[in-house]
């Protein structure tokens, strides 16, 4: 499925769609601390990753915010990306999965990620949910 309407947009306008996708998904505590961290080093980086990952790939009509949670928690469990896993996590949560789904989500992965990875991701899990 091709994004309506969605060529010819500039740089700025990925920008700024990638800014909106990526405050609603993770929260503005976290893109805050995020774009104040951002040094010479990692500028390039985060300009890539909001204007990329969130203004094209998370703003695309083919799949919800809270289908696309799911595709990311699936993948952050199977390449062990706990810390990112963490924040996902959250912005499930944020992205209308209960803790009944986001369990099925990690219960679902031991199949087909592995049952050591499975166990870090409860874990981890159980310890965003005791933070609330």
């Amino acid at each position: 499925m091709s994004r309506p309407s969605g060529e010819g947009r500039s740089d700025e306008q990925r920008y700024d769609d990638g800014m909106r996708v990526r405050r609603q998904v993770l929260g503005d505590a976290h893109v805050d601390r995020a774009v104040a961290g951002t040094a010479p080093e990692t500028a390039d980086f985060q300009d890539l990753i909001t204007r990329y990952a969130w203004g094209d790939i998370w703003s695309r009509p083919g799949l919800a915010k809270r289908d696309r949670s799911i595709a990311v928690l699936t993948a952050l469990i199977a390449l062990g990306h706990h810390e990112e896993f963490a924040m996902h996590v959250r912005a499930a949560q944020r992205n209308g999965l209960t803790r009944d789904e986001i369990v099925e989500v990690v219960l679902q992965s031991a199949i087909y990620c592995g049952v050591p990875a499975a166990n870090t991701a409860f874990r981890i899990v159980k310890d965003v949910f005791a933070e609330e």
